[in-house]
């Protein structure tokens, strides 16, 4: 453990107390919090004092149902307009938002900023990838809830799917 890491590691405990989310710390270095959304409710978010430097994954969304391409194509063009974080997918193909910060950058106003980068991407992003790689499933749940007179307010966004007729 370097001055570098232990000094990111108190930054990183000071700045997750001022922030009014609930979070733990699993191991020395290695935290989690959930940041509240608007689209996306809630994006878990792990940071791990590293070394040589602060690593961040945020998880956005499970591996894509159909469409793959095109979901893929997506968060790389996304990425082109992206600063200090990346899409990226895991072995499972789920997808998240990833970052990577100095030890020595790692300020209160720094981690700030790069959560806020991370809970917006989530959640501005979050209904183009549902939208894009799970356009059947959000078709059958608008089939569903309508045939037993369900609530569809938190499929809203998703009104264009919703279908003219029911199967009987």
């Amino acid at each position: 453990m370097s001055v570098n890491d232990t000094h990111a590691r108190e930054i990183v405990r000071d700045y997750l107390r001022s922030a009014g989310q609930p979070w733990e710390e699993s191991a020395p270095g290695v935290f989690s919090v959930e940041l509240p959304g608007e689209r996306k409710l809630k994006t878990a978010c792990s940071l791990a004092a590293r070394d040589h430097s602060l690593v961040v994954n945020a998880f956005v969304a499970r591996r894509p149902d159909e469409n793959h391409d095109a979901v893929h194509r997506w968060l790389l063009e996304r990425n082109a307009r992206l600063s200090g974080i990346a899409f990226a997918v895991d072995r499972a193909g789920d997808i998240y938002l990833v970052a990577r910060l100095p030890l020595h950058a790692v300020t209160p106003d720094e981690l700030d900023r790069l959560l806020g980068a991370i809970l917006d991407t989530a959640d501005t992003s979050f209904n183009t990838i549902l939208e894009l790689g799970f356009a059947e499933s959000i078709r059958q749940e608008w089939r569903w809830r309508l045939s037993r007179g369900e609530s569809t307010r938190n499929l809203a966004a998703f009104e264009h799917l919703r279908p003219d007729q029911l199967e009987p």
